[in-house]
This record gives C-alpha cells, structure tokens and sequence, in this order.
C-alpha cells in the first residue's frame, strides 16, 4: 500500500479527534531536500474547516501520527507544510513486495475498459520522413505504451494522406523528367525517390513562374497560369474519375513510398496496429452531414454548402459540405473517426498525435463529434506539439532543405560511435557488437532528447548535445544502466542467500523513495500524455542512484547482508531503468 494511503485515514481520525472536524481528501507532496521527512502534509486545505494557526495544527496531527501510527517515527512542521519522516521497516517492506516484480508500476487492463486508439506519423505520400515526422511517431508510440502500461488497452494507427495535389506533383515531375527511374534502378528507398520527384517539381515551377513574370504577368498570375501546375491539377481531375493511366501510376508510386516508411518506420522502433487511407476516407462523413441537417445541428446556406455555426461555443461557423457537394477535410475527420469506432467496437477514445498549427481544427472536430451524441467525444484528446527546429532555422520540404529521417539515424549512431571511440571503454567489442551499441547509444539519445521535453515546448535540436554522455541525456542513463550490469556480473554470491539488514543506509533510503515513486509517474505520465514526465523521472532516479553509487561501497562492503542488499537495490534501479526507458521505446545496453 502507497505511503499516502497508509496515512490518509489515521490523519483524517486525527482531525476528527483532536478538532471535531470531518476532511474528504489528504494533500500529499514530496518533502523538500532541505527539510527531514519522507512525505509531507500540506496544512493550508484544513484551514476551511479547522481555524488556527498552521504550525499548532500540523504540530498536534504529528504528535497524533507518531502515537498511533507504526510506520511514523518523528516529524517536523515548517509553516504550513508537515514533513513526516518514517520508519526503515517501511521501506525494507516495500522493496521485499517489489524486488522481483518484473511488471513493476504497470497495472494489468481490465477486460471491461474501453479502448483507446492513438494515432500519430500519419503522412503524405510525397516525401520521406523528418525530423518533425520523427517527434510525431516518438510522441505517439511512447504515449500508446504509457497508456497500455497505465491499465488501458490500446491500438496504435496512422491516416495516410495518399491523396491530392501533392503527390500528382511528385507523379508529374517522374512522368517528366524520371527516365522510368524505379527505386531499384536508382539505388534509393522508394521514400527517397518520389520525394526527390516532388523537390524536381517545385524547381520546375519556380522557373516556370520566373519566366512568365518577366513576360508581364503579376506573380499571382504567373503562379495560377504556369503550365507545370495546371497540368498537375489535370493529373488530380484525371485520379479523381478514374483513369487506369494515371490510378496505376499512382499505386506505384505509393506503394515505392511505403515500402520507404515501412524501412523507416522498423529503424525507428515504432509499430501499428491498423492503417487508415485518405483515398478510402475521403468520403466518410457525408451521410453524417445529412443526420446532422436533420437534428439541426447543421444548417444550409441559400448556395447549398454546409455548415455548423459554433459561434454560442466561443469558436466560429465552420464548414463542413461545399456548394457541390464535396467534403472538405473537417468531414472527412468526423466521418473517420466514425469508421474507426465501427472497426474497433471497444474503443471509447481516441489520441490525436499532430503539431499545435492544427489546435484550431481539432477544437472543432471533438466539439461537432459531441455535438453530433457520440458518447466517445468526450474521451478524444489532441496531442498537440511544438515543432522541432534546427539552429539553421525551419526546414521546407519543397526545397528539399528537410532533416531526413534515415539520415538523422544514421548521423546519430556515427555521433555516437566517434564519441564512444574518444572515450575509449571499447576493449574486447566485435565490430558487430560496436555497431549494435553505436546504434543503441544513437537512437536513445536522439529519442530521449526528444522525448525529455513537455509535448507543448518546442525543440531546439542539437544532435552533438543530445549524444553527451553527462547530464540530462539517454547516453548518460543508459551508461548507469550499463555500470549496474557491471556491479551484477561480479556479485559471485547468491542474492537470496540472507535476510536484507534491518536499518537503512540515508542513501539508501533516498533510492528507494525514488522507486517507489514509478507507479505513480506512470499514472501522471498517461493522464497528461507526457513521455517527458517518465523521461525525466528516469534522470532524477539515476541521479539517485549516481549519488548513493558514489557514497557507500557495495561489492567491497564488509558486511554481507548489507552487500547483499546493495545489489538488490541496484538490480532493481536496473530494472526500472529498462522498464521506463522501454516506454520511451529506448533500448539499454547491457555493456558500455
């Protein structure tokens, strides 16, 4: 049982007692490192019901705590705010509940519980993917692991923008200027090649509109009339009513473009469950326009387009029909998240993974969706990010000035080779096993130094920075985890061959607080759906751990049940370690 349900109802008797006064709920916080004690009280929220200075208030609910509860040794009050120092029974108690718990601070789902499905990557089929595409499918999965860790059944999905002007771009720059190129002829992922196709097609324009401004037409002009878009808008009428020429073409470029995600994606670490296609969806929704007209929560104006005025919500009127009939993305979103509810019958909520330019629209999405009586609107959340720039600025994928994804990987796992090799802790590695740990190393420090930051800030990124093997970094975790392993392969002893000592270590005992705190990081980490929040709990525990490595001696302690005790300890930080890092979707390596 958590140390704050321990003390919840002896305090809540407590002020029954001493001041004939009834509390619903105990707040409960971290004790300060400056101040003695182990779980702190806060005072102020009696101040409702109990009157009386802070101090004598907190003083004669210690006093009762001490007197009546086992685990409570002594206490100390600072202004409003009671720290309660307890006893190392508690603790030595809780790591022998805990020690060989593999499934640690993760609840098991219930059968009953609704699903929730998290959607993030979901991108255009015109380009590989970035660096911005990286923070989105880092967020998303490690989210759908933190939820599945929490207790929630969960399926991971994309939606693919399959459709559209822009990959009829990229389909015109190959007709024109590709040579049949195949990715197998041109020796790239297929990703790679369309995307270079795209990149060829913005140049193309771009000399087509310089020449028609130098003949006399206005930019506006010259962009509308250049005769490389008209015909890539051509192309997007001719997919639209399906012409064989151009459907087949389109299949195979999509198709080489997701054999490209597919290799990224299994770089990466991240998976799915189920994919969702613009070129299907696209007419989703609809029908639910016309349910909508009849319960009049949407209205037609006298041209025929649709609406919803959410004027009285405090947003504005939105469109969701056009004129002739056609939908327009905000349909195709309700009309989507409707199949996805029909498909998964057991989901009762979805996450949305996109950058915060898409607030707006999602605000409108989830209030139409209840507005329309879908009970599951309620449980929707928008992920929302912020991008991910460069010390070079903002990256444009039409002038190809991008972070590729495949080639970030790669820079990171060579960053990390050069600097393990400088370190030189390498003796007795294959050149098999230094790849595998370049690559390790590599991917954990891009990963957590994406992954450490709140969703909603925005990320500077620094490759050689986040590869440093000190500090708030996925090298310098990893480098703890490694240190254990280490200590573990020494301890020639059997670690179930004596009772664990009876009095704790200071050090010790702060370690074990940390751990104690995982389940709970866990909860808060789903409930704000903020990796950071076990990222960086995974920091503060190494820190710990770091701290207590460097105080007490562990293989060279002369008594043998604090020796034996010691490893434990650091078995179990080890674990916790991989278990956290693995919700970020980060490995560890068992050497360094």
């Amino acid at each position: 049982m958590k140390l704050s349900q321990i003390l919840t109802l002896p305090i809540q008797k407590a002020t029954q007692q001493l001041f004939d006064a009834s509390i619903d709920k105990v707040e409960f916080q971290i004790t300060r490192k400056e101040f003695e004690g182990d779980i702190t009280m806060v005072i102020f929220p009696l101040l409702k019901v109990i009157k009386g200075n802070p101090i004598e208030i907190g003083t004669k609910i210690g006093n009762y705590l001490v007197e009546n509860v086992d685990v409570v040794i002594r206490f100390n009050v600072v202004s409003g705010f009671l720290n309660i120092v307890v006893s190392d029974a508690y603790y030595l108690n809780f790591f022998n509940e805990i020690k060989d718990n593999q499934s640690f601070g993760f609840v098991s789902v219930s059968p009953n519980d609704k699903a929730i499905m998290v959607e993030y990557s979901s991108p255009n089929t015109n380009k590989p993917l970035h660096l911005g595409h990286v923070r989105n499918n880092l967020l998303g999965y490690s989210v759908a692991e933190i939820l599945k860790a929490s207790g929630k059944k969960v399926y991971k999905t994309q939606i693919i923008n399959d459709r559209g002007i822009h990959i009829c771009k990229s389909m015109l720059a190959w007709q024109k200027f590709g040579n049949r190129q195949t990715p197998e002829s041109a020796g790239l992922k297929g990703d790679k090649l369309v995307g270079n196709f795209y990149v060829k097609f913005d140049q193309e324009y771009k000399t087509q509109i310089a020449e028609l401004i130098s003949q006399g037409k206005t930019e506006d002009e010259a962009k509308k009339q250049a005769p490389i878009i008209q015909e890539a808008q051509h192309m997007l009428l001719d997919w639209e009513s399906g012409n064989p020429e151009v459907i087949q073409l389109w299949k195979t470029m999509n198709q080489w473009v997701y054999d490209g995600f597919a290799q990224t994606y299994k770089n990466l670490g991240v998976d799915f469950d189920s994919y969702y296609y613009e070129s299907n969806t696209y007419l989703l929704g609809k029908e639910v326009v016309q349910f909508g007209l009849e319960k009049g929560i949407f209205e037609k104006d006298p041209d025929g387009s649709v609406w919803i005025d959410l004027t009285p919500d405090g947003l504005d009127r939105k469109i969701v029909l056009r004129s002739d009939g056609t939908a327009v993305y905000m349909t195709q979103d309700i009309g989507t998240a409707i199949q996805r509810v029909k498909d998964f019958p057991d989901v009762g909520g979805m996450v949305y993974t996109v950058g915060n330019e898409q607030d707006y629209h999602f605000k409108v999405l989830f209030l139409i969706l209840k507005k329309l009586g879908f009970d599951w609107a309620e449980s929707l959340f928008h992920l929302s990010y912020g991008m991910v720039e460069l010390p070079s600025g903002k990256m444009k994928s039409r002038e190809g000035t991008v972070v590729d994804a495949d080639e970030l990987m790669i820079e990171m796992t060579e960053t990390a080779g050069r600097i393990s090799t400088e370190l030189g802790k390498l003796e007795g590695y294959s050149t098999e096993e230094k790849a595998k740990l370049f690559k390790t190393i590599g991917l954990g420090a891009l990963k957590y130094y994406i992954l450490k930051v709140d969703p909603k800030k925005q990320i500077l990124f620094n490759p050689e920075e986040s590869v440093d093997f000190a500090g708030n970094t996925g090298p310098f975790i990893q480098y703890t985890y490694a240190r254990i392993q280490s200590i573990l392969r020494k301890a020639d002893f059997d670690l179930n061959s004596v009772n664990n000592p009876t009095e704790l270590h200071p050090k010790e005992k702060e370690l074990l607080k940390q751990i104690e705190l995982y389940p709970e990081v866990i909860q808060n980490a789903a409930n704000n759906h903020s990796p950071a929040l076990v990222a960086n709990y995974t920091y503060e525990l190494v820190k710990e751990y770091n701290s207590f490595y460097q105080s007490v001696s562990i293989l060279g302690e002369e008594n043998f049940s604090k020796k034996v005790f010691r490893v434990q300890l650091s078995q179990k930080v080890a674990d916790t370690i991989k278990s956290a890092f693995k919700l970020l979707g980060i490995e560890v390596p068992e050497r360094m």
